[in-house]
C-alpha cells in the first residue's frame, strides 16, 4: 500500500464519507499539493478515473497536470503511472483527464464515468458549471474535491460552499454535515510552509490588511482599487454599537431598492439611529410584489419613515406605497439619486482619508456629482469614523458613526457590495459612483441593491416623534477574517 504525507488538518479527508470535499485557504497552505497526493493514492489503489477541471483552461499548462507530473516523476517518484503531454494514466487502470468548462458547456455534462473530480481555482466557477457538475459526478462512492482561495463572498462558489457555513468555519476551522466537508487551510496549518515565511512576513508588514488577509488567510476578497468602503472599515462597523457602547436611539427608518423579474434582487434596509438592524434581499417576484414585501417589513419594524428609489421603475410604486401606509404616521418619501444634491451650499463633510483630495473647503454642490454620490459619501465617512474610533482611539458622537448588527442575515452580501464598489474618477474632481449599468458592464458586478438600500437611509426626513427602543438580547460577535 502506498504511503501519503499531508498536513494533519487534512487527515479527515482520507476517511470522509461526505461527497463534497472543499478545501479553502490562502497561500502556503498546501491545499493543492495535498489534494494531488490524495488523488494519486486513490488512483493507484482504486484504479479510479479523476476529472481535473477548471473554469478557465486555455491549454494543458493552465491545469494541475504540471503539479501531478512533478509529484510523480520528481518529488515522490511514484511508480505505475504513464505521463504524456495531455493526460496521465495509471498502469493498473484509471488516471487523470483535464478539462476547462467556460468555453465548452458540454465539458461537464460529458464527464460521466469519473469516480472523482478535482476543481482547482474553484473560486472562479460559474453558477452553470456548479449546477452541471454536482449531478454529473455520480459513480458509486464518488467524491468531488474543490480547492480555492475565495474571491468575493457574492461569487457562486462562495454562496454555495462557504457563506451558508461561514460561522462554523470561522469558529472551528471546518464544517461538516452528511454531504459537505469544508476545511479552512492556511499557512499555519502546513508544517512545511517555511520557505514562504519571509514573503508572508513582508506582506504582513506592508500590504493593506484586507489584501493580506485574502492572500494568506483565505479571507474574502471584497475590495477593489479605490473602494467606497475599505474591508477593514466595514469589519470595524460590525456591532460597533456594542464595541463602543451606544444604543440605537432616534429615528426608525426603512428603505427599499426595487427591481422587477430578472437577475437583480430587491433590497430592504432598516436602521434605528446609527445602528443598521436589518438588511434583506428578495430574489423573486415583480416590482409590485417587492413593494408589498418592503412596506410590510417597514410596518413590522414600526418605522417612523420609509423611502424608496424612484429613479427607475420604482416610480410606479407611488400609489402602492401611499396605500400601504394609509392611516399610519409613517413619513414616506421618494429617493432620486440622479437629482442635484441636498443642502447644496453646506460645507461638504468627507472622510479624513479623502482630505488630501479636497482643496480647501468645498460645498456639497462643488464636491458631489449627485444625490446618490452625496449619501454614499456620507456612509463612507461614517464607516471611516467608526474604524478610527475603534482602531485609532478617535472620538466622535454616536450620531456621526454607523454600526451593522451581526444579526443581519445578509451581512456578508452587504460587505461584498460596499467593499467592492469602486469610486468613479471624475474629470471635474467631483465625488461620483458608477451607475448600476456601468458596474455590470465594466466590472461584471451585480446590482448593489442592498448597498443602495443602506445608502438611502442617510437621507433623513424631518421627524418630531420617535418610538421607544426595545433593547435586543446581546449575542456573540462573529469575528472578521
Amino acid at each position: 500500500m502506498p504511503t501519503i504525507q499531508i498536513p494533519e488538518k487534512l487527515l479527515p479527508i482520507l476517511t470522509a464519507k461526505q461527497r463534497l470535499i472543499v478545501i479553502i485557504g490562502g497561500r502556503g497552505s498546501a491545499k493543492s499539493e495535498s489534494t494531488a497526493r490524495i488523488l494519486l493514492m486513490k488512483s493507484q489503489t482504486e484504479s479510479a478515473d479523476v476529472l481535473c477541471g477548471r473554469e478557465y483552461q486555455n491549454s494543458i499548462d493552465d491545469s494541475v497536470h504540471k503539479l501531478l507530473k512533478s509529484l510523480i516523476l520528481d518529488k515522490l517518484k511514484v511508480d505505475g503511472f504513464r505521463v504524456t503531454d495531455n493526460k496521465i494514466d495509471c498502469l493498473s487502470g484509471g488516471g487523470f483527464r483535464f478539462r476547462g468548462f467556460a468555453r465548452n458547456s458540454d465539458a461537464v455534462k460529458s464527464a460521466q464515468g469519473f469516480k472523482y473530480s478535482w476543481i482547482e481555482e474553484a473560486q472562479s466557477l460559474s453558477q452553470d458549471s456548479i449546477d452541471n457538475l454536482l449531478p454529473t459526478i455520480r459513480e458509486g462512492d464518488s467524491k468531488l474535491f474543490f480547492t480555492a482561495n475565495p474571491q468575493s463572498s457574492a461569487d457562486p462558489f462562495s454562496q454555495r460552499f462557504i457563506v451558508p457555513f461561514l460561522s462554523k468555519i470561522l469558529e472551528q476551522g471546518y464544517y461538516a454535515d452528511d454531504m459537505h466537508l469544508v476545511i479552512m487551510m492556511n499557512y499555519r496549518d502546513n508544517p512545511w510552509h517555511g520557505e514562504l515565511e519571509i514573503q508572508r512576513q513582508w506582506d504582513y508588514d506592508n500590504l493593506p490588511r484586507a489584501k493580506y488577509d485574502h492572500i494568506w488567510e483565505g479571507a474574502f476578497n471584497d475590495s477593489v482599487d479605490s473602494p467606497l468602503i475599505m474591508a477593514e472599515w466595514f469589519d470595524a462597523c460590525v456591532d460597533a454599537h456594542l464595541k463602543i457602547g451606544f444604543e440605537p436611539i432616534g429615528l426608525r427608518f426603512s428603505s427599499h431598492d426595487p427591481s422587477d423579474i430578472g437577475p437583480d434582487s430587491k433590497g430592504y434596509a432598516f436602521r434605528h439611529g446609527s445602528v443598521v438592524l436589518d438588511v434583506q434581499e428578495k430574489t423573486d417576484g415583480d416590482v409590485n410584489e417587492g413593494g408589498d414585501w418592503a412596506t410590510g417589513l417597514a410596518i413590522n419594524n414600526n418605522a417612523d419613515a420609509f423611502t424608496w428609489d424612484s429613479d427607475g421603475l420604482g416610480v410606479t410604486l407611488n400609489r402602492q406605497v401611499n396605500s400601504a401606509f394609509e392611516g399610519k404616521q409613517t413619513i414616506i418619501s421618494q429617493f432620486k439619486g440622479s437629482e442635484a444634491v441636498d443642502h447644496p451650499d453646506a460645507i461638504f463633510e468627507c472622510a479624513d482619508a479623502d482630505k488630501s483630495n479636497i482643496q480647501g473647503q468645498k460645498t456639497n454642490k462643488q464636491a458631489l456629482r449627485n444625490k446618490r454620490a452625496q449619501y454614499y459619501a456620507e456612509l463612507r465617512t461614517r464607516a471611516y469614523r467608526t474604524w478610527q474610533m475603534i482602531n485609532k482611539k478617535a472620538i466622535y458622537e454616536a450620531d456621526k458613526l454607523i454600526s451593522f448588527s451581526s444579526e443581519i442575515k445578509a451581512l456578508t452580501t452587504l460587505r461584498s457590495e460596499l467593499c467592492r464598489m469602486p469610486i468613479k474618477p471624475n474629470a471635474n474632481g467631483l465625488f461620483e459612483l458608477y451607475t448600476k449599468q456601468e458596474m455590470k458592464a465594466k466590472f461584471k458586478m451585480k446590482s448593489p441593491n442592498l448597498a443602495d438600500s443602506v445608502m438611502m437611509l442617510g437621507r433623513v426626513p424631518h421627524i418630531t416623534n420617535t418610538k421607544p427602543f426595545r433593547r435586543p438580547q446581546p449575542r456573540k460577535v462573529m469575528g472578521s477574517r
